[in-house]
């Protein structure tokens, strides 16, 4: 029994830590790197090579997505398996696991493809829509991890 609190633990401090990550990423590191211009006095980064740096933010971050997709993959598997269902924390699961292979199998390769032809690319119609759609993945993300932290949470204290 002991064995299985440390791997509920481990799990939910998974969820939290890439909770916190998304939240430090996208609502602070972005608009920092974006708005140099209120930061740096002597020094102002364009656009373009803002977006480089974020691009290779989010390309290091992306291994921590897939490996908290597989994560929340084996968790939920397992607690499954064991007729420990819920519907929430399924739906969550699961949109946790979309949500992070398109962002970052789809997205940042994307976006970091376009950002390698110029900035000519950046500016398209096309990289508007695909970073759209990044952003509006990584709140899904967000709201996903949370909404799964807090039923896991839920369904360990009730047991």
């Amino acid at each position: 029994m002991s064995k299985r609190i440390y791997i509920d633990f481990g799990y939910l401090i998974m969820l939290a830590a890439t909770f916190g990550a998304v939240m430090v990423l996208g609502a602070i590191a972005a608009p920092v790197i974006f708005h140099s211009e209120k930061v740096l006095v002597d020094m102002v980064m364009d656009n373009y090579n803002a977006g480089i740096i974020m691009g290779e933010i989010f390309h290091r971050f992306s291994y921590w997505i897939y490996f908290v997709a597989f994560g929340v993959t084996l968790y939920e598997s397992a607690q499954y398996k064991t007729g420990q269902r819920d519907a929430i924390s399924f739906a969550s699961a699961t949109i946790i696991v979309f949500a992070s292979l398109m962002f970052s199998s789809v997205y940042v390769p994307k976006i970091l493809d376009m950002q390698a032809i110029g900035v000519e690319a950046t500016q398209s119609d096309t990289f508007h829509n695909i970073h759209l759609a990044s952003e509006i993945d990584f709140k899904i993300l967000a709201v996903a991890l949370l909404v799964l932290f807090v039923r896991r949470l839920m369904l360990l204290r009730r047991a």
